[in-house]
């Protein structure tokens, strides 16, 4: 496992940004004794909405300021907390994507409604189990 997500501290007075830590529930690396220290030090319980998470593609959007602490995530779990963070129009499509692999009728149409919400197609691969070529030859 890689670091696939950031754990953050939110300064009071922000804009909720990412996803409260327990609206994802169990995720394993709260059970780590990095996780345990760092919110000790900073005397802050997992149950804190000030406790978030963000894909660590999304790091940039994190406030200079706040304490951060890069987590792994098993590949269930990363695809929890990028659908909790993402737009609620982005995760219903996701949603889709994900129900596809149950199915395999007009997954073109599925495809390009995807790609016209902005969801990439390396997303729309790993979601469907697609093969990214074929997803490419789509875009072109």
């Amino acid at each position: 496992m890689a670091d696939d997500a950031y754990l953050f501290l939110l300064p009071d007075r922000r804009p909720r940004l990412g996803a409260a830590l327990a609206a994802l529930g169990g995720l394993e690396c709260t059970e780590t004794p990095a996780v345990h220290g760092w919110l000790q030090a900073h005397d802050v319980s997992v149950s804190s909405e000030q406790v978030r998470i963000l894909p660590a593609d999304a790091e940039a959007l994190i406030p200079e300021d706040a304490e951060r602490l890069p987590v792994p995530l098993s590949e269930e779990e990363a695809l929890r907390v990028q659908q909790e963070c993402a737009p609620q129009a982005v995760t219903d499509m996701e949603s889709e994507l994900l129900e596809y692999r149950d199915t395999t009728q007009d997954w073109e149409a599925l495809v390009h409604r995807a790609l016209t919400a902005g969801i990439p197609a390396q997303r729309i691969a790993q979601l469907t189990g697609i093969d990214p070529q074929d997803i490419g030859r789509l875009t072109t």
